[in-house]
């Protein structure tokens, strides 16, 4: 101990070094003395300059990528943490830990006596060990056995679990990665972080035995920001996996990246063991995953009716967006949102930055798309070819001969465009030894920025990330980080963004994505992933197309298992590291994606016609026939497609689905249980009881009393098939697993009851797609919940009336919360976009609400509510325009329809007409159905 002690004085870390004298007091049974200085200790080590001596700066609220993917694997969502109760927790977790350990000695000690013989205590003075000690001290069993943050896994364990395989992994998160165990259980499999696998195949923490990991690269990225406290384990089913992709880590084939269905991942290096046989391992218990290609499943997109026709064709024939396709090479080609090493990639498109105005059918507005960002310039083009054939002119090595010796993408570039953001604050400071970069070349205008790429700065050859086309935060100082100060005085804050988006982060996503979408892309983009991901990668086309890059950055030119010396391997990893890599090779030729012919009037059909009319600037069918809706009453038959009988539904309607069958309808107080729609859950009885039955029948198949402690229920929502979520008067959420066997209900049991409001809920909305649901109140609040994790997310502020309606789009994730007349917009983050006053009468209120699930990237977002009054109204909200209350950024929602029932059912205007309880739009959104207070269904659609 006294070695120790001496070795980590010299090494100038201090606080161990006192740690371990303290110990040494308790060995010579100086034991008042060694209180005193643990008291002491215990202070510097947790509020002083000891685990968070540097984490000042962190204590506050922060906005945080969540790694959550939606539609199009598109990470929309925003965690707002509040650091400094997550800082107190960890402390206290790691205080109760070394109190747990060390306490008990001194206590006892103190107890008996200071002055009490030790050999009359009979103490093993290994069993005092617990600090952080030199490698070299790690021989003891016993110091093994008090390895108590293995309880972190046992904790885990399902019950009478069996673990049948361990092997070693590293865990990959960002640019970091932590050392780990994989165990493989009977029905579950467990990743448990910062724990060892010992040469005896037992699990300790990284504290508490030698690393296993031999490659000294890989040992150095697991354990150079370790901090105590780390210990994690993590339970997962194998019914929960939805893919398990192949993936390479330092260009070697020795990663597996799991996705889940719930809409996580994780990213494994298989570091000392047969990747591969890992795959197979998994496979076994549940072989479905071997036979799974990447396909719409993967990327999270609706499955068109294309069949078995690939993505290339599905690209090629306009059935899938750009933006899907690019992810999904990205995808193919090994890219991964888990390492920022081989982040996924995306081109500029654009090259005006200066206009007022986007045009986006002038040719000059875009980037060349058949050349790298190297030769955008003719200037630039020809001093990169001087300086490929300066090697050969020179004799030098032709093995290294390239156009660049940086790279399009690494983790430095990921992060400098995310720095405004953590988890990527952390890392850009991290990858920058600790701070910030100088203002001047951190990224603070995407003008100047596509300026240095393509044009300026000829060690700068970047290219885009997948955000710019979807997440508007990112632009923003939304944590008020201090990112300095440029030399014209300048403080760096938001991103400056172009003219034509008028400072306005949204509207730049939305044009950014549009231009990425339009005609000219379409008809270039193939040149484009022919340099990035084809056949122009390397060899003789990519020396022709100027695209060449330094040999490190080629998997399959560097055979890294054969190189012996171990510091030119390291060497090698870390320039890889650092500088990027370039992505598969996709093993297709791409031609050009055929012409927008439905721009001119030909037809098509279905999600063709939409995506062509959208890349074309027009506006799809049901979007600009608004005006010219065919209305038609939806007769009984048509209601009912389960039963022989045919039961119109009894009083107003509560709920719509429209299927591929049909139209169903069930009247209030009821819900149709996805994905069949054959069963209904009811609530609202007297006794606060609830009951399923068949959709059709009026007979209740199965009651339950569990919902009688939680008052009286007032709404309902059932997102998937073994979900429901109920509140009421209680105030209280509560989530419901339901099971179903052979069309029989099993059970219903209470997952978690959620608080956060304090007066009756009522309504309620999920999005399978984004993982979320919204609550309103009559307190006059909604609070946006995580569907995986029955946790809070956020709380969208005060309304100025109790809420009626609440409802999600599941293309964008935007929220809409009504309150009394007033209708709000909110991004799925929580960020108000604007609010309106509805009905012109102000006894009226909205009753419902939906959207129109137009595509993503239209800056259009078409919103129905239904009003207490019988009108339906459909509004548009644009960037820019409108003619109602908007909010400072200038966002309008605009009324382009009015849509009486009454009127339409009878040819006359009422007095008294129904007030509107539901409404539905078509999947292909070409109707809007309608059911009212008396119990009709009614539906526009597109003539």
């Amino acid at each position: 101990f006294v070695s120790c002690m001496e070795q980590y004085r010299r090494s100038g870390q201090e606080l161990y070094a006192s740690l371990y004298k303290n110990h040494i007091q308790m060995l010579q049974c100086d034991y008042s003395k060694a209180a005193k200085d643990w008291m002491i200790l215990e202070e510097q080590l947790f509020y002083g300059r000891g685990l968070w001596r540097d984490a000042s700066q962190a204590l506050e609220p922060r906005w945080i990528l969540d790694c959550f993917e939606g539609p199009s694997r598109m990470r929309r969502r925003i965690q707002y943490v509040n650091t400094r109760v997550a800082t107190i927790q960890m402390k206290n977790e790691v205080k109760s830990l070394c109190r747990s350990l060390f306490y008990p000695y001194i206590g006892q000690m103190m107890l008996n006596g200071a002055e009490r013989d030790m050999d009359k205590k009979g103490s093993d003075c290994n069993q005092l060990t617990f600090f952080p000690a030199l490698h070299e001290s790690f021989h003891s069993e016993d110091f093994l056995e008090l390895c108590v943050e293995r309880q972190v896994i046992l904790q885990e364990f399902a019950e009478n679990e069996k673990v049948t395989f361990k092997c070693s992994v590293a865990v990959v998160q960002g640019h970091t990665a932590l050392e780990g165990v994989l165990l493989f259980g009977k029905e579950h499999f467990y990743i448990c972080e910062c724990f060892v696998l010992s040469p005896l195949e037992e699990v300790y923490c990284t504290l508490h035995c030698l690393s296993s990991i031999s490659d000294p690269f890989i040992f150095n990225l697991c354990h150079k920001d370790h901090v105590v406290g780390d210990q994690k384990c993590s339970r997962y089913s194998y019914h929960d996996i939805k893919e398990i992709h192949l993936m390479r880590f330092l260009l070697q084939e020795i990663a597996l990246e799991v996705f889940f269905k719930n809409g996580y991942s994780r990213f494994l290096v298989f570091h000392d063991s047969d990747r591969n046989k890992i795959f197979k391992r998994f496979c076994s218990f549940q072989p479905s995953l071997k036979s799974k290609g990447i396909t719409e499943e993967s990327l999270n997109i609706r499955k068109g009716s294309g069949g078995e026709k690939t993505m290339l064709h599905k690209w090629q024939k306009r059935e899938i967006s750009n933006f899907d396709y690019l992810m999904y090479l990205n995808t193919v080609a090994g890219r991964s949102y888990n390492d920022y090493m081989q982040y996924p990639v995306f081109p500029w498109v654009l090259a005006d930055y200066h206009s007022e105005t986007l045009n986006l059918t002038d040719p000059r507005t875009f980037r060349d798309l058949t050349k790298p960002m190297g030769a955008q310039t003719m200037e630039r083009k020809c001093k990169f070819i001087q300086r490929y054939n300066e090697v050969e002119n020179s004799e030098g090595d032709l093995s290294v001969q390239c156009h660049y010796c940086t790279h399009y993408s690494s983790a430095i570039i990921v992060a400098s465009y995310l720095v405004r953001m953590e988890p990527f604050t952390k890392t850009f400071c991290s990858l920058q030894g600790g701070s910030f970069d100088v203002a001047d070349r951190m990224f603070h205008s995407v003008k100047s920025t596509w300026e240095s790429a393509s044009r300026d700065n000829m060690s700068d050859v970047r290219e885009l990330i997948p955000e710019f086309f979807y997440l508007p935060e990112f632009l923003t100082n939304v944590n008020d980080s201090e990112l300095g100060c440029m030399q014209d005085g300048t403080v760096l804050g938001d991103v400056q963004l172009p003219p034509w988006s008028g400072g306005d982060p949204h509207k730049f996503i939305l044009l950014h994505r549009q231009a990425l979408e339009s005609d000219y892309v379409s008809a270039h983009l193939h040149h484009w992933i022919d340099l990035i991901f084809g056949y122009k990668q390397h060899g003789s086309a990519a020396v022709e197309a100027v695209n060449t890059y330094h040999p490190y950055f080629y998997g399959d030119k560097m055979e890294l298992n054969n190189i012996k010396d171990p510091l030119i391997k390291s060497t090698i990893l870390g320039f890889i590291s650092n500088f990027g890599q370039i992505p598969k090779q996709v093993p297709y030729y791409h031609k050009r994606r055929e012409h927008n012919l439905n721009a001119h009037g030909k037809s098509s059909s279905g999600r063709e016609i939409v995506l062509s009319l959208h890349s074309s600037g027009i506006l799809p069918g049901f979007m600009s026939s608004l005006k010219n809706l065919k209305f038609s009453p939806v007769t009984t038959k048509e209601l009912n497609m389960f039963s022989v009988l045919t039961d119109y539904p009894k009083g107003a309607i509560g709920h719509i689905v429209h299927t591929e069958k049909g139209i169903l309808a069930v009247e209030k107080n009821k819900v149709l249980i996805p994905p069949l729609w054959s069963k209904t859950f009811c609530w609202g009885f007297e006794d606060f009881t609830c009951c399923f039955g068949n959709y059709g029948s009026e007979k209740n198949v199965t009651t339950f009393e569990c919902m009688v402690d939680w008052g009286k229920c007032l709404c309902a929502v059932c997102p998937s098939a073994t979900t429901i979520i109920t509140s009421g008067t209680s105030s209280v959420v509560c989530v419901w697993e339901l099971s179903l066997a052979k069309d029989k209900v099993k059970y219903l049991n209470l997952r978690q009851a959620l608080y956060g409001h304090t007066q009756a809920v009522t309504c309620l909305a999920a999005s399978v797609t984004y993982s979320i649901f919204v609550s309103g109140s009559d307190d006059r609040t909604c609070i946006i919940w995580d569907l995986n994790q029955l946790t809070y997310i956020n709380q969208l502020p005060a309304h100025r009336a109790n809420l009626c309606s609440v409802a999600i789009n599941n293309s964008t994730g935007d929220i809409i919360s009504c309150a009394g007349s007033y209708l709000y917009l909110w991004t799925v983050n929580g960020q108000l976009l604007t609010h309106v006053t509805t009905t012109c009468s102000p006894e009226s209120r909205v009753s419902c609400c939906c959207f129109a699930e137009v595509l993503d990237w239209d800056i259009r977002s078409i919103i129905i509510t239904g009003s207490t009054d019988g009108v339906v109204r459909v509004g548009g909200w644009e960037a820019g325009k409108g003619i109602l209350i908007g909010n400072k950024r200038d966002k309008h929602l605009v009324l382009c329809q009015e849509l009486n029932p009454s009127l339409a059912l009878t040819g006359k205007l009422s007095k008294s007409s129904p007030a509107v309880t539901a409404l539905a739009v078509s999947r292909n959104s070409s109707k809007i159905l309608v059911g009212d207070d008396w119990g009709r269904v009614c539906c526009w659609s597109v003539d």
